[in-house]
């Protein structure tokens, strides 16, 4: 990790937060609990605990491994529906394969994304390929589900791939940080990832010691996971590490700092930073629907039942 870099971040385009920018507070910061998902591949869930007036767009998300498998332990997820929200899934090591009923997926591999917006809904699965399930070895990735306003709930599914070399490149004014914006903008540099949402997507590689203070939409919410690594967020420099998640107050800027000493096998800190504008409506959640009322929530389930979210395509049961 990571597996899209560049060898001389002073060659990219610098961001730098203005002079009057208001620096956001750190409201909270929490430790994602393990688990397990699908068929049995062990997640973090990143957001447990957090009030979701601080989540909203944003309803889950999960760090899928980082596991070095052995041969025959690759695992994935069965076929499931969803509707109402966008699945996100961000591989930094390993391979996967995504297919849905609606004709959408591919491979995605080292640093690759996919994008799946679920909307009226759809039938999807995800797993390891034949290969990988053979040989074993590195997985390690992220999904993230956001959520859609009311007006795009039902709308027809779609499916971006984007390739780790899309993503918009950018580094901090001195080079201690590499910026990945998967989606979404940072200072006039827009990512690849087309949101119905208005959001803000970033994996940040912070050198040892280096800080980086990133300009922030003032109406988005701000939220910093860390994949791996130590250091500290915000001005007032709140110790965070690997697996734990900081909760930004409002402001303009938002810091993220890396410790001058990190553990062998994470030689950087590396942080998914997120920020979204609130979409502010009633949510109904249970497995996978997100919709805005118990009567959407029976009527997707309703639908489901009555394959009226799509099938799975003929040879890939």
């Amino acid at each position: 990790m990571p597996a899209v870099t560049v060898e001389n971040p002073l060659t990219l385009p610098r961001v730098v937060a203005p002079a009057d920018a208001v620096a956001r507070p750190v409201l909270a910061v929490t430790t994602a609990p393990s688990g397990f998902e699908g068929e049995g591949f062990p997640v973090r869930r990143a957001f447990a605990g957090i009030n979701y007036k601080y989540l909203d767009p944003f309803i889950m998300m999960d760090q899928m491994g980082e596991v070095e498998w052995e041969a025959g332990e690759p695992k994935g997820t069965p076929w499931h529906p969803h509707r109402g929200f966008e699945t996100v899934t961000y591989l930094i090591d390993g391979t996967f394969v995504h297919q849905d009923s609606n004709g959408g997926g591919g491979t995605i591999r080292n640093g690759d994304t996919q994008w799946m917006t679920a909307g009226s809904g759809l039938l999807h699965i995800e797993a390891p390929p034949e290969e990988l399930v053979m040989s074993g070895g590195l997985f390690h990735g992220l999904q993230l589900w956001v959520n859609l306003p009311a007006k795009d709930k039902m709308m027809d599914p779609r499916y971006q791939d984007i390739r780790g070399g899309q993503v918009q490149l950018l580094a901090s004014p001195d080079g201690g940080a590499l910026l990945r914006v998967i989606a979404g903008d940072l200072d006039g540099h827009e990512g690849p990832g087309i949101t119905h949402t208005p959001i803000t997507m970033i994996h940040a590689t912070v050198r040892p010691g280096a800080e980086v203070t990133l300009p922030w939409q003032a109406d988005f919410n701000g939220l910093g996971y860390v994949l791996s690594g130590r250091g500290t967020v915000g001005a007032e420099r709140r110790p965070v590490h690997s697996g734990q998640t900081a909760v930004f107050g409002a402001g303009s800027s938002l810091t993220v700092r890396a410790d001058e000493r990190q553990d062998t096998h994470a030689p950087d800190l590396e942080v998914v930073l997120l920020g979204g504008r609130p979409i502010r409506e009633p949510m109904a959640h249970y497995g996978p629907f997100v919709m805005n009322s118990h009567t959407e929530l029976a009527q997707a389930f309703d639908d489901f039942k009555a394959g009226r979210l799509g099938e799975v395509p003929a040879g890939k049961l």
